[in-house]
Formats: structure tokens, C-alpha cells, sequence
């Protein structure tokens, strides 16, 4: 009998393979960075062969370090940077552009040219989604348009589209050699092109955006098995596929409606579970797919996407220099008391929610002689927790529940001095789990649970456990003064690109 599941874990900076055991511990990880391409202003491009080498570089490092047999994984999942678009040659395996990734504004003209007739929120009730550049449909849309051949192509079928959950699984399955062209619920609701009720992609929507259902994977549960792995993982059933906050939400178990994650990577995720309801949001959130397991309903959520956390002191280590690795930032901020009066508000690729102005870019304000490294850096960690906050604010006027704790997961729950503000600013609990990587946890369990590694839901709440709770501090009528000035702030940042 199989004594571990496991998962791929392609992010925005890296890839990942991770091995857990039935108890949901790690048993072993490898890591590998990916290049970050920016071509103009506003673009963010990733190569899709570099991914998919990385891809194997870490399938085989996760597999030596272990010492684990391939016959002992009972299956694998992935798991993905959802919105980041790959276009490549069915024949081939060649992509016909770089990934357009989910940062990317290049589509801000497509957006405002479909918003045209109807505003932003035009197909807000049939893909529950805002015209943003964020999102899948529009960058396909780009590709078709403005590579040369490549519309002619997709006509005939000769193409394929995937997020890059899709790209992963088509090369992990054997690529131009029977690959399956496939992506899950979770994933596909992040394109624009499929129907909230029906689970399909939407004819009406790929009509409006031109482009060919030929080139789109079939959508299947995102626990399921979709076909078997090649290579390292020979013979493995790959069957798990969630899209990374999605998946989360799967790792951090909140299987029940009203329970809610927030993921702390290079941008920051909340999920509010609101069972087998679409819930349509007036406050700027985003309604998408939680999951779906098997033949069982499909379970949604309110989602709200804050683009720049993590990478935001990527941003102060890389390109100021401010600090040497990003852990170094805690010990920054730790060097003042206070901010020093500065906020700053990291708009680069616009505001995602709740206020979704693509137009939107950077600013610190408040700046005085007085301020100095350490300010800029608590200042840096205090954004992500003010972004949030806002969200929160959001989903609880949206579902009419108010959060009682938070879960939270990903690389910066481990900077005590964030967690701690962030449960002084929203004003309850924040709760870290004992495997803070639940990304790939969630893509493991959908996997496993596809093959009967693990039997039900409940099995994996009982993996589930406490490492460390931050109760709330502040005075009241503090936390109320500095989310004022924060408020404040984000005006600043507003209408910065004219013409889109």
C-alpha cells in the first residue's frame, strides 16, 4: 500500500515538489526559482519551458532527498499560479509566446474596450468576475491578437490554452506524446470564459472575446484522475488539480461555509467558503470556485486578491537593495516603534480588491526627514495587513457573517511582528497551522482523496492542527486612527495611468 501523496507546486517565483504522509507532514520538499521577465512597463512574463524543467529539476530533487520510491506515491496534484497564460503548439510542445502572468496590465486596453458597453461589471453575473487585467480571457484574447499566425492556428485546433495548472499537467501526462488537456473548476473560473452555473466554458463569452473553444481544456472536478504521469513519476495517477488559493482554502480545511483562509505569498488571498451558493458581491470581492470533489457539488467563494505583499519586500531586497533576504525584514522594521507617519500603498500593477483600478500605481506618503530604513520596511509589512483589513470589511458585507479568527498560511506567517499587527488591525485571532505550506497540501489531499489515500474530508480535518494564535492588542481607538490614514493613502494612488 502507498505511503504518501504529493504535489507540484508551480508559483509566481518557484516550483515546487512537496511529499506528505497520511498525517499531512512533510516528508520531503525541493525548490527551484523561475526568471521574472519584464519587457515593458506594467509587463510580467515567465518562460513556460523554464517552468516545466524546474518542474522536473524538483520532481527528481524532492524524490532524492527523501529517499522515496516512486511506487510509494499514490498520487499527485498540482497546483498553480492561476491566471498566468500559456499558449503553445499541440504538436510540438512549444509555446507560441512567453506566459503572460497574473500581474500582468498589458490588457487594460481590452478591458476598457469591453467594458464599453455594459461597464466593469458587465459579466460580473455570469463568470462572477470584474474587466480586469488580472484575469485569463482577456490574455488569451492578447495573444491571438497580436502574435503573428497564432489566431489562424487556434481556428484549427492546432493550439492549446492553459493556465499553467494546464500546461503541468498536459507535459506531466506526456506532452505532445497523449498529454491530457485538462483544468479544473477552480481554475477555469479564473478566465472570464466559464458559466458560474453551468461549469462549462460560456459560447456567449468566448464569442465576445474571439476565441476558439478548440483551443480551451476539457473542465473537470478538482479531484479526479485525469490521467497518468510519465518520467520520474511513471505510472503515478495525476489527480489533483486546484488553483493556489483554492487549494489553500483545500490545505487549511475549510470544508464548511462561513470558513475562511488568508494566504500570505507574493500577493495575499482571502477565500470565504459560501457552500454550494454563488454568492454575487457588491463590495468589490470576486465570486469564484472553491472545489469540487468527484461527482460531488461544486462549492464556491468569495474571493479578494491583494496583488503586492510578499512581493513588495522582494521589491525592497531586490531592486532597492534595502534589505539582503527578505527575512531580514522583520529585523528592519523591529529597529523603529512605529511607521514614522508613512504609509505606503503598493499599487504597482494596479488595486485589486476591493477596488480594482487598474490605473493605479505606488506611493509613500507621509514622507518626512524623520523617516528612516526601518520606517519604509514596517511600513512595507503594515501594507499587507491594512490590504487585508480591507477585504475582510469587504466579505463580511458581502456574506453577513463576521469573521470570528482567521486562518492564515504561506511564507510570511513566520514574521511574528506582521502577525501580531495584522490581528491588532482586524481585531481578531490570527490562527497559523502546523503546515504552514498548505498549498500544496490541498493539491495533495485532492489527489489522494481522487484515488481513496485518504476516504473523506473529515480524515483531513483531523490532520489539521494549531501552531501558533496572535490575539489582538491594540486600543481601539488607535486601530481606527491608523486605518483612517490608510485609507487616506490609497486615494492618492488613484487615476496615476491616463489613457489605460
Amino acid at each position: 500500500m502507498a505511503k504518501y501523496a504529493a504535489a507540484v507546486d508551480q508559483g509566481t517565483t518557484s516550483t515546487r515538489f512537496m511529499i506528505f504522509d497520511h498525517s499531512g507532514q512533510v516528508v520531503a520538499v525541493d525548490q527551484k526559482e523561475h526568471e521574472q521577465i519584464y519587457p515593458k512597463p506594467g509587463w510580467v512574463e515567465h518562460d513556460p519551458l523554464e517552468i516545466w524543467a524546474r518542474t522536473q529539476d524538483v520532481i527528481k530533487g524532492g524524490l532524492a532527498k527523501a529517499n522515496v520510491d516512486p511506487k510509494d506515491i499514490a498520487a499527485v496534484g498540482v497546483t498553480n499560479q492561476r491566471e498566468t497564460t500559456v499558449v503553445w503548439d499541440k504538436a510540438t510542445g512549444q509555446p507560441v509566446y512567453n506566459a503572460i502572468v497574473w500581474q500582468d496590465t498589458r490588457t487594460d486596453t481590452i478591458c476598457n474596450e469591453l467594458g464599453k458597453d455594459g461597464g466593469q461589471d458587465r459579466f460580473r453575473p455570469k463568470v462572477g468576475l470584474p474587466l480586469a487585467t488580472y484575469f485569463s480571457g482577456p490574455k488569451i484574447k492578447w495573444i491571438l491578437d497580436n502574435v503573428a499566425g497564432v489566431r489562424a492556428k487556434a481556428e484549427k485546433g492546432e493550439v492549446l490554452f492553459g493556465n499553467i495548472d494546464t500546461w503541468v499537467i498536459w507535459n506531466l501526462t506526456g506532452g505532445p506524446k497523449g498529454g491530457v488537456h485538462v483544468t479544473d473548476v477552480s481554475n477555469a473560473s479564473r478566465t472570464m470564459l466559464m458559466n458560474l452555473a453551468t461549469l462549462d466554458w460560456d459560447a456567449d463569452m468566448l464569442k465576445v472575446m474571439g476565441i476558439p473553444r478548440a483551443m480551451l481544456p476539457a473542465v473537470k472536478a478538482s479531484s479526479e484522475v485525469y490521467g497518468q504521469a510519465v518520467g520520474e513519476l511513471a505510472g503515478i495517477p495525476v489527480a489533483g488539480d486546484l488553483g493556489d488559493q483554492q487549494a489553500a482554502l483545500f490545505g487549511q480545511t475549510c470544508f464548511s461555509t462561513g470558513e475562511a483562509k488568508n494566504t500570505y505569498g507574493t500577493g495575499c488571498f482571502m477565500l470565504l467558503n459560501t457552500g454550494n451558493k454563488a454568492v454575487q458581491s457588491k463590495n468589490g470581492l470576486l465570486t469564484t470556485l472553491g472545489y469540487k470533489i468527484g461527482k460531488e457539488k461544486a462549492v464556491y467563494c468569495l474571493e479578494g486578491s491583494i496583488a503586492i505583499t510578499g512581493a513588495l519586500v522582494q521589491w525592497l531586497r531586490d531592486n532597492l537593495g534595502l534589505i539582503q533576504k527578505s527575512a531580514d525584514i522583520e529585523a528592519l522594521a523591529k529597529t523603529v516603534e512605529d511607521n514614522g507617519g508613512i504609509y505606503f500603498v503598493p499599487a504597482f500593477s494596479g488595486l485589486f480588491a476591493p477596488y480594482w483600478k487598474s490605473d493605479a500605481r505606488g506611493a509613500i506618503v507621509g514622507m518626512t526627514r524623520y523617516v528612516n530604513r526601518g520606517h519604509i520596511a514596517r511600513a512595507a509589512l503594515e501594507a499587507t495587513a491594512f490590504q487585508t483589513r480591507e477585504v475582510l470589511d469587504a466579505m463580511n458585507a458581502d456574506s453577513g457573517v463576521n469573521l470570528t479568527a482567521l486562518k492564515v498560511d504561506g511564507g510570511m506567517v513566520f514574521n511574528d511582528t506582521l502577525m501580531q499587527f495584522q490581528a491588532d488591525v482586524l481585531g481578531v485571532p490570527v490562527i497559523r497551522p502546523t503546515v504552514a505550506e498548505t498549498t500544496a497540501l490541498g493539491a495533495t489531499y485532492a489527489a489522494g482523496l481522487a484515488v481513496g489515500f485518504w476516504k473523506e474530508v473529515e480524515d483531513l480535518r483531523a490532520n489539521w492542527g494549531k501552531d501558533k494564535e496572535w490575539q489582538p492588542k491594540m486600543d481601539v481607538a488607535h486601530r481606527d486612527q491608523i486605518y483612517k490614514g490608510w485609507k487616506k493613502a490609497v486615494t492618492r494612488t488613484f487615476d496615476w495611468v491616463e489613457n489605460g
